[in-house]
């Protein structure tokens, strides 16, 4: 298995005003990646940030932030570029937004950037699976998406226990409602990337959190290994 346990906090649950400070405590503190939340206020009703803000932090913070930028966007082609220019490193979509996934797959690939393949809760992860080989990432969503501080979606594990069975090397990440008391519901179920927002961001020990949250994952990834 080529897998690792990776954990990326989501920095839309930081002081956004110290959005750049904010991004470097996450790192200093263990992050593995940064999980930026792009929302267009059509796909999804909330409005965030766009491409001028990534290049901001991708300036003050360098070029070792691995930038995953989950695009809740209903047009995610036009953004593809914009995004490759301000140093985004993965461009994760998703399926539902957009009618030619392979096209826009091969221009994410073509721009240098990774590419992550996401789904909404009710859509079926037999829908992601013609799309499987081609892509870096699985995004399997944990809540509705665009807004923070849903409960964690469990029946949501089938999904994940279906790729890593499927798909036993693809990176698959969940996002929404996970920290400490879900943690070993993923990790069971075969995630090995990890997006959390308020439980470490809003921690007052994020460092331990993120020790926390990655431990469990490798530790499930070694047993799987095991049992194989």
């Amino acid at each position: 298995m080529s897998y690792t346990a990776k954990i990326g906090p989501s920095i839309l649950n930081s002081d956004l005003a110290c959005l750049g400070a904010e991004c470097s405590r996450m790192m200093d503190c263990g992050a593995d990646y940064l999980h930026l939340d792009v929302m267009d206020g059509h796909f999804v009703p909330n409005i965030t940030f766009g491409h001028p803000v990534v290049e901001c932090l991708r300036k003050n913070l360098g070029p070792e932030p691995f930038f995953d930028m989950h695009m809740m966007v209903s047009r995610p082609e036009q953004w593809v570029q914009p995004m490759a220019a301000a140093g985004a490193n993965q461009y994760t979509f998703h399926l539902e937004a957009t009618t030619n996934p392979g096209a826009l797959i091969k221009d994410i690939r073509h721009s240098g950037m990774k590419v992550g393949l996401g789904i909404k809760p009710g859509t079926s992860v037999e829908d992601l699976a013609p799309w499987a080989g081609q892509i870096d990432m699985a995004l399997v969503m944990t809540v509705e998406p665009g807004f923070g501080g849903q409960k964690f979606m469990e029946d949501m594990m089938p999904k994940v226990n279906w790729l890593r069975s499927q798909f036993p090397s693809l990176d698959i990440e969940v996002d929404g409602g996970v920290g400490p008391d879900s943690i070993h519901k993923c990790a069971e179920a075969g995630a090995n990337m990890i997006v959390s927002g308020s439980a470490i961001m809003k921690s007052d020990d994020p460092r331990s959190v993120i020790s926390l949250l990655r431990n469990v994952c490798t530790e499930a990834i070694q047993k799987r290994s095991l049992d194989r």
